[in-house]
């Protein structure tokens, strides 16, 4: 390929979008002196946020994974009870499973939506009742990217085997349903319980933080409980159980209350910056994400697949290619049942995750993204095409 020179400017993957109103609210928690996890900032941000989703309860956690963690210890896992996840997600969803060294059932993806394949699962299922094999105490589905997974059916199924279903919407927060059964709801609150991030590069940030969600009133009181080190509200500092430190602080949270005020527009400008991605790449071999009738992805981080008749690297190769113009770009995960940890975890197929892996690269997508940026992104893509073919 021949010589192109370095550009000035860098496009990043996905940055926070920080302005003035959360300076401010910052500083008003600073001024308060309440800085750690006891202030107005951290309950404010919880009803808020129950009421953004559609939950009832909500109970802002220190990361995505510690609210995951705490859903895990909720559905009452124990060592040796087993747990089915996403195969295709990033390792802190299983992660929360092996915490209560859980053995774990890692599901394949659909092609068509890159989450569980619900319908394989329930095979699975089928065929332990009728072997008489241990079922899952809890399933795990991934809202991947911003995509809503089959929740309808992954509750369905939970509820006929008597199975506690959590949700990790870590990246999809306002992602929804827009027809059918779920018509209106938010992911996150279809199962029994669900689990948020609050990342330096997601949608929405508190700086690092996560929020635990769900119906039932006993199990929200249970998650603050667990999340503050199980203390009982006694005089001579006394603990039921063993708790953790989990709690989001009050300046995180005031972070979190001044960016869900501009939630809306970051959910808009994902969706704008997808349509443009994807009406760029139309008919070019580009494979752009699943954008299913009935619900609306937020496309936390726009990722696309490279075409198969490239070969083996083709991904790599893009990446690289991308980087040399100071435009930065990410590939997705490796499945959990590739990772070195897990490689003895029973796993329902993995070829689509497998798939995934290989070819698929997350394009720059912040949300204050110009125009001109991403048209230089376009323009590098269609580029490493053409070069790529000859």
């Amino acid at each position: 390929m021949p010589e192109r020179s370095i550009v000035a400017s860098r496009i990043p993957l996905a940055v926070p979008n920080i302005g003035e109103r959360e300076a401010e609210l910052v500083n008003e928690a600073v001024a308060s002196g309440f800085v750690s996890s006891v202030g107005q900032f951290v309950s404010e941000f919880e009803q808020k946020f129950a009421d953004y989703v559609g939950a009832k309860h909500a109970v802002a956690c220190a990361s995505g994974t510690a609210a995951l963690h705490i859903a895990m210890r909720l559905a009452d896992v124990q060592p040796g009870d087993l747990v089915a996840v996403s195969d295709f997600t990033f390792m802190a969803s299983s992660n929360a499973a092996s915490y209560q060294f859980a053995d774990l059932l890692l599901v394949d993806s659909l092609a068509e939506t890159w989450c569980m394949d619900v319908e394989s699962l329930r095979r699975e299922i089928e065929r332990r009742t009728a072997a008489g094999e241990k079922l899952p105490k809890a399933i795990e589905i991934v809202h991947i990217l911003g995509q809503p997974a089959d929740a309808l059916a992954a509750r369905e199924l939970a509820d006929e085997y008597g199975i506690i279903l959590i949700e990790d919407a870590a990246e999809a927060l306002g992602a929804m349903w827009t027809e059918g059964p779920l018509e209106g709801r938010h992911v996150g609150t279809v199962g029994h319980m669900g689990a948020f991030s609050f990342n330096g590069n997601k949608i929405m940030t508190t700086g690092g933080g996560g929020m635990f969600t769900t119906d039932d009133p006993e199990l929200a009181a249970k998650a603050k409980h667990l999340s503050t080190q199980a203390r009982l509200p006694d005089r001579g500092y006394l603990h039921d159980e063993i708790g953790f430190n989990y709690r989001l602080t009050n300046i995180a949270a005031a972070l979190g209350v001044a960016q869900l005020e501009r939630l809306d527009g970051f959910v808009a400008t994902k969706r704008k910056i997808a349509a443009r991605y994807a009406d760029a790449f139309a008919g070019s071999g580009i494979q752009t994400p699943p954008n299913l009738p009935g619900q609306e992805s937020t496309y936390w981080l726009y990722s696309v697949l490279v075409p198969a008749s490239r070969g083996a690297g083709a991904r790599d190769e893009l990446q690289d290619f991308l980087a040399e113009v100071n435009i930065e770009s990410r590939s997705l995960w490796r499945p959990l049942h590739m990772q070195p940890p897990l490689k003895d975890e029973l796993t329902l197929d993995g070829a689509t995750g497998e798939d995934l892996f290989a070819r698929g690269l997350s394009l720059p997508c912040s949300t204050d993204l110009t125009d001109d940026d991403q048209d230089r992104v376009i323009e590098r893509v269609h580029e490493w095409l053409r070069l790529s073919g000859e």
